[in-house]
């Protein structure tokens, strides 16, 4: 969350300036002070007003950009996004009507999102970097609900009572409730919502119809997927580990050592900083490598990209050296891994060569999971790995991802090389110290869940 709030006010930030110079109404917990801030800036003949704060009867809005149009305004609310949403247009209506309550004539509404075509060469172009989508149409249209729906919030809000209301699928869409946990407690502890790969809308579909917990499905012979079937008849009857030993095999065989286990931390930018970015580019800034040999011997290298600068190429040409021609890799998701390296040979063409044969090379340790050849009920209808390791390595503290300080996974390790820069020099150790302790677990895990597999076969 902690990035995706970073990237927010990045993009919020950037797009002020799309039509030239622009004034700020500085933040403000007295949003009274920023109203009138607001007044005096269009009062003095701003032409471009971010932030732009107003009130009306107790309704509070800032507009990202107020933009000046002939005889009136413009409203254009700025989203980190890269298409537009349906719920932007009730966000845009509620401007619409507190503006228009407050006397401004609005010419037109837009949206501004991110072009996810944009290539960045050289300085930033605003007008590639972001979309302006007219919506005035649509949210007119829509502003004749905004104040029937304030007045039913007023209502509401005077209740003294709880309102009985079942869950429904806008308990999750468009964002989860803040509530949902607290409004599902009635549920079996194992229901209809913790089938993996099956449709939200189907789950609340059979809810209603009173198809709830396991049992439940199976009693009325709900149509079910192969590895849905095993995830359920695993809880309900209580199975031991489902296990296909002749697919693992199969696997295993393909794997020749030395195995190179790899996996890549990245980060996302919606503003591409660097030359030849795009718009939520995965860029990878770190690695960690365990080298496993024939006779059980592990050999580990990593890579940790300095905090504030492009990473890609010092890292690309590390991994080069790390990981010769010819050898056998292994990811968990290889995919992920996959789209990072060909990345990073479109963007470095002499050494394309090397990385291309890193990727031919590499296998992927999520198969025997996610084609359901291996399955144990602590997964819980997941092959994620942060599923799958506690359920091959239970109470292995070791293993504990919570044991590590400050960096548990992806998103916490992305945060922390954002805002490494930005750190004192021992944050900086502390931080760096985190990440390669956090990476180096993920290889790690793979080599032991690899183990795992071997062991199962031998002893099945």
């Amino acid at each position: 969350m902690e990035s995706v709030l970073e990237n927010g006010r990045i993009v919020g930030e950037t797009a002020r300036g799309y039509f030239g110079d622009y004034s700020l109404v500085e933040f403000s917990y007295d949003k009274e002070t920023m109203c009138e801030q607001t007044q005096f800036l269009m009062d003095s003949g701003a032409e471009n007003i971010a932030e732009a704060s107003f009130i009306y009867d107790g309704l509070y809005c800032a507009v990202d950009i107020l933009h000046k149009n002939k005889d009136g305004w413009d409203i254009v609310e700025v989203k980190s996004s890269t298409s537009l949403s349906p719920e932007y247009i009730d966000d845009m209506g509620f401007q619409l009507y507190v503006l228009r309550s407050c006397g401004l004539n609005i010419n037109k509404v837009y949206n501004m999102h991110i072009n996810n075509k944009y290539v960045r060469h050289g300085d930033l172009d605003l007008q590639g970097l972001f979309t302006l989508e007219d919506c005035t149409t649509d949210v007119f249209c829509n502003s004749s609900l905004v104040e029937s729906r304030i007045q039913d919030i007023r209502e509401y809000m005077l209740r003294e009572d709880e309102e009985t209301r079942d869950i429904d699928i806008t308990c999750d869409s468009p964002y989860e409730c803040s509530f949902k946990a607290y409004c599902s407690r009635h549920l079996p502890k194992h229901s209809v919502f913790d089938v993996r790969k099956m449709a939200l809308n189907k789950k609340y579909d059979y809810y209603h119809k009173g198809i709830v917990s396991f049992d439940d499905l199976l009693d009325h012979q709900i149509k079910l997927s192969p590895k849905q079937m095993v995830q359920i008849l695993t809880e309900v009857e209580d199975r031991p580990d489902h296990i296909d030993e002749k697919e693992i095999i199969n696997f295993l065989n393909m794997l020749t050592y030395p195995v190179y286990h790899l996996d890549f931390e990245t980060f996302q930018q919606a503003v591409p900083k660097f030359e030849g970015g795009v718009p939520y580019a995965q860029i990878p800034f770190q690695y960690s490598l365990h080298i496993e040999y024939e006779d059980g011997r592990l050999e580990h290298k990593e890579f940790l990209a300095k905090e504030g600068t492009d990473p890609r190429r010092a890292l690309a040409e590390r991994l080069c050296e790390d990981i010769p021609e010819g050898v056998c890799s292994l990811a968990y998701n290889m995919s992920f891994e996959k789209t990072v390296i060909k990345n990073l040979a479109e963007q470095f063409p002499d050494l394309a060569g090397h990385l291309m044969d890193i990727y031919d090379n590499m296998h992927d340790l999520m198969i025997p999971f996610s084609k359901g050849h291996y399955y144990s009920k602590p997964m819980k209808g997941s092959y994620s790995i942060k599923f799958v390791l506690p359920a091959l390595y239970p109470d292995d503290p070791e293993l504990d991802y919570h044991n590590l300080d400050e960096v548990h996974n992806g998103s916490e390790a992305s945060a922390a090389f954002l805002t490494m820069a930005s750190k004192t020099p021992d944050e900086i150790k502390m931080l760096r110290d985190n990440l390669l302790k956090y990476c180096g677990l993920d290889t790690y895990a793979m080599v032991k869940v690899l183990a795992k597999l071997r062991d199962v076969v031998e002893n099945h």
